[in-house]
């Protein structure tokens, strides 16, 4: 509800059923995220001629964030160092991925708008075998449900109270 203009929004979202019956591609989805994360991550540091600490890869990338460097061009990706991510969109098939630099020695910390994001764009999961109506909510409620059927976990970060979401089979 708004409270300037009273109304309720009804918007379909995805059924915790759909998201059981299709565990197995939610879960290689995370597995293809995670590797590309990787992969992608790898080449920006050979690119940049860091040395990258795995323990806290934020603190690798934390200086390119201020300067021309933040954002740059890598093969057919286009990335962008900002806030404790740094995105990628491949030019060619517009792909997008956003890779966590909080976590300790991963490159698939899901979050659920960025996950619901990188299946939508991803080609190769087309057509979709169910759909994804909105990022933030049904990457929410994928997630919560793959917490719940183990093939997410939570993982402590370097941070207080802080946890990232990650394949149970990585």
């Amino acid at each position: 509800m708004h409270i300037s203009e009273p109304k309720i929004n009804i918007a379909k979202l995805i059924a915790d059923k759909d998201i059981e019956d299709h565990q197995d591609f939610f879960e290689q989805c995370a597995k293809d995220y995670r590797k590309l994360g990787e992969e992608l991550i790898l080449k920006l540091v050979g690119k940049l001629k860091v040395k990258l600490n795995r323990d806290f890869p934020l603190d690798t990338f934390d200086e390119y964030k201020w300067d021309e460097r933040q954002i740059g061009k890598l093969d057919d990706w286009r990335y962008d160092i900002h806030g404790i991510h740094c995105g990628f969109e491949n030019s060619k098939t517009g792909q997008i991925i956003e890779v966590s630099l909080n976590v300790p020695n991963e490159f698939g910390g899901l979050d659920p708008y960025f996950f619901s994001q990188f299946i939508r764009t991803t080609v190769k999961y087309r057509p979709l075998p169910i759909d994804i109506f909105e990022n933030f909510a049904d990457g929410s409620r994928i997630i919560d449900k793959m917490l719940l059927l183990g093939k997410f976990e939570k993982i402590s970060l370097n941070m207080d109270n802080c946890y990232a979401i990650v394949l149970t089979d990585r």
